[in-house]
């Protein structure tokens, strides 16, 4: 059974810092690129960043870039999310995803989320 579980979420004043992981089992780690998105009520869920599955390739949205850093650590099965210079626009319930194609099908799986509120 796959599971990622998120963690590392909280309360934080603006210009902190946080550090999210998300850790997986049930799936071949190294195989899987690797991502977090977040979600406020009433707004679709919005990409953050995203790292493959070698870890050597990561992308950014424009409202994180420079301030979030993406990362994974192979033997441990976890991938981070370092937030710094928060703001309260990045208060959300962010989720942990990881997808892998064969070529012939997508498999996608989701954390359960962990809030981050950001207060001004």
């Amino acid at each position: 059974q796959v599971r990622l579980v998120e963690s590392g979420g909280g309360l934080v004043q603006a210009g902190g810092s946080l550090r999210l992981s998300c850790v997986a089992s049930g799936l071949t780690f190294r195989s899987y690129a690797m991502a977090w998105f977040r979600q406020t009520p009433g707004k679709e869920r919005e990409f953050v960043s995203r790292i493959s599955g070698s870890g050597g390739i990561s992308g950014y949205s424009d409202s994180v870039k420079g301030r979030f850093t993406i990362s994974r650590d192979k033997a441990e099965n976890t991938m981070y999310l370092q937030m710094n210079s928060l703001r309260p626009e990045d208060t959300a319930v962010y989720y942990c995803n990881g997808d892998y194609s064969d070529g012939q099908r997508l498999y996608e799986y989701w954390g359960q989320g962990t809030q981050v509120t950001v207060s001004s």
